[in-house]
This record gives C-alpha cells, structure tokens and sequence, in this order.
C-alpha cells in the first residue's frame, strides 16, 4: 500500500513524526484484510455470525524505526503475515521508500467478540493463510 507524506504528517523540520507510522501501519493492517478475499463482505457477514461484534485489536508491537522519512516522500507499507494461530495473528510490516527499508515492525493482533479472546472463525483464518 502505497502513503504520501504530507505536511500534517511531518514534525517543523519536515520529518514523519514517529507516531505516524503507526497510523500508516493500521492503514497497512486494514487494507491486508481487504485484499485477502475478493468479496470481503460476505467473509466479514461469515465471521460475524461466528463472534457477533467481533474485532482484532493490537495485543503487542515491536517496532524498529532504521531511517526517517521527509515530506513529500512516497512510502510503500508492507504487511505479511507470520502466524496466524486460533485467536491471534502476527504480522510483519515494513515502511519502504523505494529500496530503503526506514521502519520494521512485528505485530501481534487478537481476535476478540464480546470483549473476550475468540478463535479466529475457519473462513477468516483459512484467507489469512493458517490452517
């Protein structure tokens, strides 16, 4: 996924404030799961009716930032996943600027429904790729 950096992104010296790679990253997140299936409704309407009011919420994160990123640069967020286990997900994300890799991160998602740590339903971690 591709993120433009703009002025609201960037500190007075015109560097991406460390915090807005996590923004950028969640974008990275979210849009993995769009693209995991080509009709992400009925797979969402499938989970749904598995763990009514069902979320991934970020239970850990480690997070290397290597180089910054400036104004008006063109980053690419990478999102791949590591694992996916009965109720969580770990992901690996990159931030790249072309072939410069400026921030890593391990990302551990849960799968949660009625505030409590669910199995991920079989649709949902069968299209992320686990058994």
């Amino acid at each position: 996924m591709q993120v433009r950096i703009y002025f609201e992104d960037t500190d007075a010296g015109q560097i991406v404030y460390h915090a807005n790679f996590l923004r950028f990253m969640e974008r990275g997140r979210t849009n993995y799961l769009r693209l995991l299936v080509t009709d992400q409704q009925e797979l969402l309407k499938e989970a749904q009716e598995d763990a009514p009011g069902f979320a991934f919420v970020v239970r850990s994160m480690s997070i290397d930032f290597l180089k910054p990123a400036m104004l008006d640069d063109l980053l690419e967020v990478v999102t791949v996943p590591e694992e996916v286990r009965g109720a969580s997900i770990t992901l690996l994300q990159e931030c790249r600027r072309g072939d410069d890799l400026l921030v890593t991160a391990r990302v551990r998602a849960a799968f949660i429904s009625g505030g409590k740590a669910q199995r991920i339903p079989k649709g949902l971690r069968f299209a992320m790729g686990g058994a």
